[in-house]
């Protein structure tokens, strides 16, 4: 089974547009697991318009599952991290002013960085992921940096199966295959929400886990959150 791993980001983002602790974030992962979720994610960016810094400090008292820290590595992320050391990082490569990440790491381009930056989380035993568009050369350029796992940018998928067209799956499946023969495990997200999921899941062979976030959260507001926690659930069994 797939683990799910839900990103709390806009849980922070209702907390914070009226200040104050409402939504308590830690009660509401806490809550997450509960339900069923194996996994917390987190993304905290530079002006902490969602998640703060002090938020990823803050979690592992609660998190009893894997504690996923994704970002862009530079220097005050990378600090974070290693204080934290959640059971994995995901490195992924958006500007300082991205409303949400919306491209994969050049694996190539910026291998020696790359290398660098995964050695030194891997020497303090945090799993490595990068972030990666479905291209084969970018996930053979992961394999060459270290990487414990890639996480296949999900976005062009869920565009395509919106519009009917499942061929939209075909990149994904070659770039599985390829992560699968240089031994990288695969996890994925980025737009999968409840009528995309099962079909990827289906179709993407080794599929290690999924980080959901955005769509979950909106889903909850109509279903409820552990109704719908326990629908993914189903989804990626």
């Amino acid at each position: 089974m797939t683990k799910l791993s839900v990103n709390i980001n806009k849980i922070a983002t209702l907390r914070n547009s009226r200040g104050g602790n409402v939504p308590n974030l830690l009660h509401v992962a806490k809550d997450i697991q509960d339900f069923g979720a194996e996994g917390i994610t987190i993304h905290p960016r530079p002006d902490e318009r969602h998640i703060r810094y002090q938020d990823a400090r803050d979690l592992p008292s609660v998190v009893h599952t894997e504690y996923n820290i994704e970002g862009n590595p530079i220097k005050s992320f990378m600090d974070l991290v290693l204080e934290v050391k959640p059971t994995q990082v995901t490195l992924v490569p958006d500007a300082e002013d991205a409303i949400t990440s919306n491209a994969g790491w050049d694996t190539i381009k910026y291998k020696d960085f790359l290398v660098d930056v995964i050695a030194e989380f891997k020497a303090n035993n945090i799993r490595t992921s990068i972030f990666v568009d479905p291209i084969s050369k970018m996930i053979e350029g992961a394999a060459e940096t270290g990487t414990d796992r890639i996480e296949l940018y999900t976005e062009a998928y869920a565009s395509e199966f919106e519009k009917g067209n499942k061929d939209g799956i075909k990149p994904y499946i070659e770039a599985a295959l390829v992560a699968n023969k240089v031994d990288l495990g695969i996890n994925a997200g980025h737009d999968l929400n409840l009528e995309n999921t099962a079909y990827f899941k289906q179709n993407i062979p080794n599929l290690l886990e999924v980080s959901i976030g955005h769509a979950l959260i909106a889903e909850s507001l109509y279903l409820g959150l552990e109704n719908v926690v326990q629908m993914y659930l189903q989804k990626l069994k």
